[in-house]
């Protein structure tokens, strides 16, 4: 597989922090088969969550979330890389945007135990396209 860096949009829904909050959503979005390419969850406060959702199809995913009633910050732009999971695989690609002169601000990975790996990596808008030349997409 080597590695695959691509751009990609997500959206944020702020969610009420509570049992089976995030499950409503992605069951709801599952049932109007919209497809995730990533998700994440994080705590805004005692009491929200915010989800960020890479959907695959972005049209499919906006009228899904109209439908049911979501209200979405974005889209906004991230990276999702996917590859062999090797020592130093992320060390070049920080290496990559270093030498181009750009900031990682924020960044999530997970390797699937079974060789591969799985990396979302955001940046500012103003060096997206600097970031793109500089991972060779």
């Amino acid at each position: 597989m080597a590695i695959d860096v691509r751009r990609v949009q997500y959206y944020h829904v702020t969610a009420k922090d509570e049992p089976g909050a995030a499950y409503k959503i992605l069951t709801e979005l599952a049932g109007a088969e919209v497809n995730l390419l990533a998700f994440n969850a994080t705590p805004t406060g005692p009491e929200h969550t915010q989800l960020t959702l890479f959907p695959e199809n972005l049209e499919q995913f906006v009228s899904a979330a109209d439908r049911l009633g979501l209200v979405m910050f974005g889209p906004h732009v991230a990276f999702l890389v996917r590859g062999d999971d090797r020592l130093g695989a992320l060390a070049e690609l920080h290496q990559k945007l270093f030498d181009a002169s750009i900031n990682v601000y924020a960044s999530t990975g997970v390797s699937d135990g079974s060789g591969h790996f799985g990396y979302v990596l955001y940046v500012r808008g103003q060096d997206y396209d600097a970031a793109e030349r500089a991972l060779g997409i």
